[in-house]
């Protein structure tokens, strides 16, 4: 559950902890439990496959399944959202492909590894390795006969600062999984948020038999902080070829499988960007289209990032109309205005703010080599210094008065607003699925 899903600041662990005060235990532990249960279910599966789609990566979270103050001990109720989220997809002919989005400690320095530091801790401490292996072997004894799972997405976008703590993971993780389940397919993310595996072993074929390697192939033309406004111009559309072929390129030179797990772009919104809206979405859709003409050429499979949100990048989005909606109106106006989130963030307002501490930083540290931590370029000095001072330490501030808006709800008006996240709620981006829907009748014609 990322944060501009929902619309929650900071960190997922952030905010139960402060819905957990505000409500208590148990009426915050319901709110979510019904959250999930709205949030994909049948209707959700049925749409989905009506655009003639057949596989969907189910992000998890490894406090689902495991508690840090009880590590190894699986929760009774662990698997019950992610077997039914199964189940229903089976139901209608989609394969799943379950994604462990976040590890113990984090295995990478992003919100969506809800660790809440910048510092990838996964990669520093074995026992975070160690009880990651374990509950992979657990999923996988779970689920080693269900034949609608494609397969499993052990990591999440690692990012690995010294290259080799992930292949030595990927070793550790394949051995423990397919000792207990042989048949279903692992895709394996490159490290460096999945566009680097040159860190990988030449024998990876043979080392890692049944296996592909998932890239993520998000395209700047399809983000607010792009260049340039997407023309689809030749050298525009040679810069997008030339990105997702080099993400690609180690597996094409040794004949692997290639997978792409997360691409897409985001969309404007008439409340944030007003009547520019329909003209910057039609070259968002562009962007879609073109980067799908790139991916069936080489007879690519993917998996869009994503199905469902508030508005910003899903398939389906829930109304404005809805409870939790209206509830939140205001404080989701000052997270746009403070670019709060860092996912496809447009700083306009507060960019002011925080040159200076780039420049602080430049000017004192003129050597241009040591301003390039790890995971430069994928994090510039800006970069970093938007994740750090505006992405966590202001919404860590913005916590508590998220979890506010819930204060003396009973639990028929918690469930009333995780309603709004049910599939009839919700308004499907026609621009998208169109041009979804269009790309699956080439590919596979009826």
């Amino acid at each position: 559950m990322e944060n501009f899903i929902s619309g929650y600041p900071g960190c997922e662990f952030q905010i139960r902890d402060a819905l957990a005060q505000v409500l208590g235990p148990q009426k915050s532990a319901y709110f979510f439990d019904k959250f999930l249960e709205y949030f994909f279910a049948e209707p959700d599966a049925a749409f989905f496959k009506s655009l003639g789609l057949n596989c969907i990566r189910i992000a998890v979270n490894y406090r689902h399944f495991e508690d840090d103050m009880h590590p190894r001990v699986l929760k009774p109720e662990g698997f019950n959202h992610l077997d039914r989220a199964i189940a229903v997809c089976a139901k209608h002919g989609i394969y799943t492909i379950i994604d462990m989005h976040t590890a113990p400690g984090g295995q990478n320095g992003g919100w969506h590894s809800d660790a809440g530091t910048h510092i990838a801790n996964f990669w520093n401490h074995k026992d975070f390795q160690d009880r990651l292996v374990w509950l992979w072997t657990e999923i996988a004894k779970h689920y080693k006969d269900e034949k609608w799972i494609a397969g499993y997405n052990p990591m999440n976008e690692p990012a690995d600062p010294r290259h080799t703590g992930l292949v030595n993971f990927y070793d550790r993780v394949y051995a423990a999984i397919t000792s207990v389940d042989p048949n279903h397919t692992l895709f394996l993310d490159g490290n460096t948020y999945a566009t680097d595996f040159s860190g990988f072993p030449d024998d990876a074929g043979s080392r890692w038999p049944n296996a592909a390697y998932a890239i993520h192939d998000y395209s700047l033309y399809g983000f607010p902080g792009a260049s340039e406004p997407y023309a689809r111009t030749e050298e525009q559309r040679r810069r997008m070829k030339r990105s997702y072929e080099k993400k690609r390129a180690w597996m094409d030179e040794r004949g692997l499988c290639v997978w792409n797990g997360e691409w897409g772009p985001v969309y404007a919104r008439k409340e944030y960007e007003g009547d520019a809206m329909d003209e910057i979405n039609e070259r968002r859709y562009n962007v879609l289209q073109d980067q799908l003409e790139l991916y069936a050429k080489d007879n690519l499979s993917w998996s869009i990032w994503l199905y469902k949100d508030i508005g910003f990048q899903g398939m389906a989005y829930v109304s404005r109309d809805t409870p939790y909606m209206r509830l939140f109106r205001d404080f989701l106006q000052k997270k746009y205005r403070l670019a709060a989130d860092p996912w496809g963030a447009d700083d306009k307002f507060v960019r002011h703010i925080y040159q200076p501490i780039v420049r602080l930083i430049e000017d004192n540290v003129p050597d241009e080599e040591h301003r390039k931590l790890y995971p430069y370029p994928v994090w510039t000095v800006e970069g970093r210094v938007a994740r750090l001072a505006r992405c966590m330490l202001i919404s860590e501030f913005l916590v508590l008065e998220w979890a506010e808006h819930f204060r003396g709800m009973s639990e028929e008006q918690l469930d009333a607003l995780a309603q709004s996240f049910k599939f009839e709620n919700c308004v499907k981006r026609e621009g998208l699925n169109k041009v979804l829907r269009e790309h699956a009748q080439v590919i596979a014609p009826q």
